[in-house]
């Protein structure tokens, strides 16, 4: 009633509702208040992909803008840990307001900090006897932005074996989202080759890409899973990342995602790997591939 608008309850994701695209939600009561936030349906599949469960610890290595890391922060409940990284700090802290706002932020820890090396595995809950040297080797390695109160404590043993799961949603050209493609109307159109179709841009992202998914593997513990996506349309962000990272990488193995039969997308080149589009789909273009560590 307060959106004066009907909602199409999205059948293939729990808690997601589909409003004509003219409705505006932002200046609604219901989102002010914290009760609901806009999402594309091809985002909330890359994390409905991963499969949390409660009591999991989860890495979301490219947090920023916040969405997914909401949405994740959801799920856990009031159990596991979520630990969100960015190396963007003005970006980070958008995504510590949205935690607030949504009271999702207990189990939560953001950190400032580059997402190819970072290097901070999961841990037991914070024990006072904890000598101060120890403390101090958490804010010596990253920047702490925030803590939720019961995210415990991280970065100090060796023996932990990683994280449940993580999330890779790495820095794309965003040529595969309609909104990014429609602030060329702002930036001009005549910047479009810069932004995206610089050969040497090109190269430098997909080498960033590669370095993304290679350490949120390293971070990944033996039998858990990871989510690589990006909303580029291009092979070039995706399945060639993809298809080299398991060259380079033998005790990886892509995963059926299995709640995809029910999802309104398409395979993607390589078998077990699924794409989103806008006539396909109707959403944002998206791409997914699901990999097991063994």
């Amino acid at each position: 009633s307060d959106l004066s608008c009907k909602l199409d309850k999205v059948n293939r994701l729990p808690g997601f509702f589909a409003i004509p695209p003219q409705i505006q939600i932002a200046s609604s009561k219901v989102y002010s208040q914290g009760k609901i936030h806009g999402i594309d349906a091809a985002s909330g599949a890359a994390v409905s992909a991963l499969d949390v469960s409660p009591g999991d610890h989860v890495l979301d290595l490219c947090a920023a803008p916040g969405a997914k890391l909401c949405m994740l922060s959801d799920i856990l409940g009031d159990s596991g840990s979520l630990t969100g990284v960015d190396i963007a700090k003005s970006r980070l802290a958008a995504c510590r307001t949205m935690l607030r706002k949504y009271a999702l932020g207990d189990r939560c820890r953001l950190f400032v900090a580059d997402g190819t090396s970072f290097s901070l595995l999961p841990y037991q809950e914070w024990s006072p006897r904890m000598p101060w040297k120890e403390r101090r080797k958490i804010k010596q390695s990253n920047e702490l932005l925030y803590y939720g109160k019961h995210s415990g404590i991280v970065g100090l043993r060796k023996d932990q074996l990683g994280y449940d799961k993580v999330l890779v949603d790495a820095e794309c050209t965003h040529d595969g989202s309609v909104r990014h493609i429609h602030k060329f109307e702002r930036w001009g159109w005549d910047t479009l080759q810069h932004r995206l179709l610089d050969a040497q841009r090109i190269g430098s992202l997909t080498q960033l890409q590669l370095q993304l998914l290679t350490n949120g593997f390293r971070l990944l513990k033996v039998g858990g899973s990871l989510v690589y996506s990006t909303c580029s349309l291009t092979v070039a962000q995706n399945e060639d990342i993809v298809e080299q990272f398991l060259l380079e990488n033998p005790s990886a193995e892509l995963q059926e995602i299995a709640a995809a039969k029910h999802w309104p997308c398409r395979s993607g080149r390589i078998p077990r790997t699924i794409r989103f589009d806008p006539l396909t789909s109707q959403t944002s273009g998206l791409f997914i591939a699901k990999i097991l560590k063994l």
